[in-house]
């Protein structure tokens, strides 16, 4: 079957399409057509060894993480899927990846699509409603009448978090360019900042949650308008040693992970508030949750731009830019 696929690690991945066998089907894996997967920006950071100590793939190894398609096969022990049936996934971490004709989900991280999406809009939804969903009211316990700030709200992760922190009857604050104020507003942002305007650490006060979308020195700065006993949960470092452990690592990554995070630890610490990583996992009975707001319509997806199959590395070119409002997706069926 045709896959987009990267052989090996660092600058040059050589990242193309592959005939790849079909999936071994596992008795709890739905084996699904694929007809729609979204990108992420991770999907760039794989293939030149960003988190190679963490991600384990089997070269050459296929690219991707979300997908949206249809069921064609079930494994023996799988019992709440059916053949014909329509579902979205995540299968980050799990060591295959969605851009490909078929793809093996395991039962445990499926959930039905949402009637009201489709295959394309579906498959733009799994790594950022579950992102948003454990950071959210998992790490962050966010609650009505707290203040969270999620910079970047444009983007991928920044459209769907405002949506989900304003289901969660919290204020939400954000950044953006001056052509992307009327987009977030609509999607619940309360408190806006033009950040080629201002500096948000100069306009935003006593927040209880940050959700670190931004690199640089972004974290540093939003310790500024945090109160005391609130939370910072970064999903792009750095790493931290309560990570490695969680992830069984071993001890030198436990130890590297500890003093790459040691400087903003400290600095969160003097300040009291709370520093952790969060590396997303599947989980389908979440995206259950997710699709429910997602069919009421209390959340919407925000899709950039739609590229077919075979245009799939041009699309993670666009991606790489940094400049899309809301999801990119590639069509496959």
């Amino acid at each position: 079957m045709k896959a987009l696929t990267f052989k090996r690690y660092g600058k040059s991945p050589d990242i193309g399409f592959s005939n790849v066998d079909r999936p071994t089907l596992q008795p709890d894996e739905l084996l699904v057509q694929v007809h729609a997967a979204g990108l992420n920006p991770i999907d760039n950071m794989v293939p030149v060894g960003t988190f190679k100590p963490v991600l384990h793939f089997k070269l050459p190894a296929v690219l991707g993480s979300d997908l949206a398609g249809v069921v064609i096969e079930v494994g023996s022990r799988v019992t709440r899927f059916k053949p014909g049936d329509e579902v979205f996934a995540s299968v980050f971490d799990l060591g295959r990846g969605s851009l490909a004709e078929l793809v093996a989900v395991p039962e445990s991280a499926a959930a039905l699509k949402p009637s009201n999406l489709d295959f394309v809009q579906a498959a733009s939804i799994p790594m950022v409603g579950l992102t948003s969903w454990q950071a959210l009211k998992e790490r962050m316990n966010l609650r009505r009448g707290q203040k969270v700030f999620i910079p970047a709200g444009s983007g991928g992760i920044g459209t769907f978090a405002i949506q989900l922190a304003h289901q969660l009857g919290a204020t939400v604050g954000t950044t953006v360019s001056t052509g992307n104020v009327e987009l977030v507003r609509g999607l619940g942002a309360d408190e806006i900042v033009d950040y080629k305007k201002q500096e948000f650490q100069q306009v935003l006060r006593d927040y209880d949650a940050v959700l670190g979308t931004v690199r640089g020195d972004a974290l540093e700065k939003s310790l500024a308008i945090l109160k005391p006993g609130s939370r910072i949960v970064s999903l792009i470092g750095p790493l931290d040693a309560a990570f490695a452990e969680a992830k069984k690592l071993n001890f030198i990554l436990k130890f590297v992970f500890g003093l790459m995070s040691r400087k903003l630890m400290k600095l969160a610490g003097k300040k009291g508030v709370n520093y952790a990583f969060l590396f997303v996992r599947p989980d389908g009975q979440q995206l259950a949750e997710i699709g429910e707001l997602l069919e009421t319509e209390r959340i919407r997806p925000v899709i950039d731009k739609v590229f077919q199959f075979d245009q799939a590395k041009q699309a993670l070119d666009y991606l790489a830019l940094g400049r899309s409002k809301g999801k990119v997706v590639v069509r496959i069926q």
